[in-house]
């Protein structure tokens, strides 16, 4: 068993609620925080082969899930990677292409990097070595493999990354569907998938992400596509949020007309609702500090839990 699986069944005995910040009375929203359950078990490797769609790649499931390196099943989707991005250096200072995938298309588990500003990832780095960024629940293996990347990554490592994953043009992974309805899903290493059944429930006020392809997705193919299950009417009224309520700061004035970013400002559109989400809900309740939570702080501040679920869900239906 690699260090990966090692700490997820660590990371799996804590309690949702000993990783909460304990910043407020409001209790994180499970959904958008995965935690996996106490007797989560990976499944050992067989051996055999893995193949995704459109690649002539052929990979383990062992080297697929390696802290050191970076599955490029497309090699011909990005430039180079750098080092730091295809490999990092031991004993901490993971391939930042595991957890964000060769390109930087991240999952609902973490960012999606790619096209962001230089500037901007190399602040977030900064930022989670400083302690200023932190998530509302602390107790998620991404965020604490995060937190061992940046206290040990070197400024050139962080450089070069940052210089990468900026260089590669943003693409469409998510297909936002409203609905009432949703299938019955399941905790899978930090994030949903949808249980193995024709079973549905009502999405209530959450957010359902799913990869539409869960092998796919575990063999961390760059090219995988996400469903985004939002109750009904969700982008219309995140628009309105977003463009001309009262309730925050209207999003374009920073990020864009068109939410694509602006200057050293990252682009929110198109990327995963669950983690915009996320963002929002660390930056109104102390979590995510830094340069970027004073400027945040008067758009997050008024908004509830299904006003951030709206505006998520706006931005990830648009264009990246």
């Amino acid at each position: 068993m690699n260090r990966f699986v090692t700490l997820l069944l660590l990371s799996a005995a804590s309690t949702f609620v000993a990783g909460s910040t304990g910043l407020t009375q409001e209790a994180p929203p499970p959904w958008a925080y995965p935690v996996n359950p106490p007797d989560f078990k990976v499944p050992p490797d067989d051996g055999a082969l893995r193949h995704v769609p459109d690649s002539t790649a052929s990979m383990t499931l062992t080297q697929v899930r390696d802290l050191f390196y970076a599955p490029d099943w497309h090699p011909g989707d990005h430039p180079p990677m750098p080092e730091s991005v295809a490999s990092g250096r031991k004993p901490n200072v993971y391939a930042c292409g595991f957890c964000h995938r060769a390109d930087g298309p991240g999952g609902p588990e973490n960012a999606y990097l790619m096209g962001l500003p230089a500037a901007y990832i190399v602040q977030q780095l900064a930022d989670f070595k400083s302690g200023a960024r932190k998530s509302s629940v602390q107790n998620r293996v991404p965020t604490q493999l995060k937190a061992k990347l940046a206290a040990d990554i070197t400024d050139a490592e962080v450089q070069s990354a940052a210089a990468y994953f900026a260089s590669v043009k943003p693409r469409a992974v998510i297909r936002v569907v409203e609905t009432e309805m949703v299938p019955k899903t399941h905790v899978t290493a930090w994030f949903l998938s949808a249980v193995n059944t024709d079973e549905k429930e009502p999405i209530g006020e959450r957010i359902i992400e799913v990869p539409e392809n869960l092998q796919q997705f575990i063999s961390r193919d760059t090219r995988t596509r996400f469903i985004a299950y939002v109750p009904t009417g969700s982008i219309e009224k995140g628009r309105a949020l977003a463009t001309s309520s009262d309730q925050t700061v209207q999003c374009g004035a920073c990020h864009g007309p068109d939410l694509k970013g602006l200057g050293p400002v990252p682009g929110i559109a198109g990327r995963s609702p669950t983690y915009t989400f996320r963002q929002l809900y660390d930056f109104k309740h102390g979590a995510r500090g830094g340069p970027d939570s004073a400027q945040m702080k008067p758009s997050v501040e008024k908004l509830s839990i299904q006003d951030m679920i709206f505006i998520a869900a706006y931005a990830a239906s648009l264009a990246p």
